[in-house]
């Protein structure tokens, strides 16, 4: 079984990266962005609620996060899983190690993948325009930005502190190639 975990902001390419890993060990990509756009097609309260909070730059909250998690996790992961977009806040991640803990699973890989607020501002209006995202607009990436290193860059140091062994900065300025070789390298 294989526990992986995708950090950084939005933009960084830890999505690509996550369903590039995800394909190559043959393990479920669980992204929160995905469940939560695949859950706001739905158009049912949850959906609306869901699609307001996002379009605005904000977070979903921990609980309902939490809750779509464990329940792919309990059911979709028996061989391990790769998480992007999660966990965010330190409470996520205090649950997340409860719940692992608690089927007696570990966490293999950290992958930080960090680059410079320009950079990330120019490949997210890029990729508005090539799959028509409508929450990825120049106000709400300084919003989601800024949310990151206020609520989840502090999740991402604490993993940093705590599991060095299995944690790793990855420069995401290279190109989309050489960083999954770096990945694949590290795996």
């Amino acid at each position: 079984m294989r526990n992986i975990i995708f950090f950084g902001p939005p933009g960084a390419g830890k999505g690509t990266q996550a369903k590039t890993i995800s394909t190559y060990l043959k393990l479920p990509h669980l992204s929160t962005g995905e469940i939560l756009r695949s859950k706001i097609t739905q158009k049912d309260q949850i959906a609306l609620q869901l699609k307001e909070i996002i379009d605005s730059g904000k977070l979903v909250s921990d609980e309902i996060l939490n809750q779509i998690v464990a329940e792919k996790i309990s059911t979709d992961c028996e061989d391990g899983f790769i998480l992007d977009g999660y966990p965010r806040t330190l409470y996520q991640a205090n649950f997340l190690n409860n719940l692992l803990e608690n089927k007696n699973y570990k966490l293999n890989h950290i992958f930080n993948i960090d680059l410079s607020f320009d950079i990330l501002k120019k490949r997210i209006l890029k990729r508005s325009t090539e799959e028509n995202r409508e929450d990825d607009n120049a106000s709400v990436i300084e919003t989601r930005f800024n949310e990151y290193n206020k609520t989840t860059k502090p999740v991402s140091d604490f993993y940093k502190k705590d599991f060095n062994e299995i944690y790793y900065d990855i420069d995401g300025n290279d190109q989309i190639e050489k960083i999954t070789n770096k990945i694949k390298q590290i795996l």
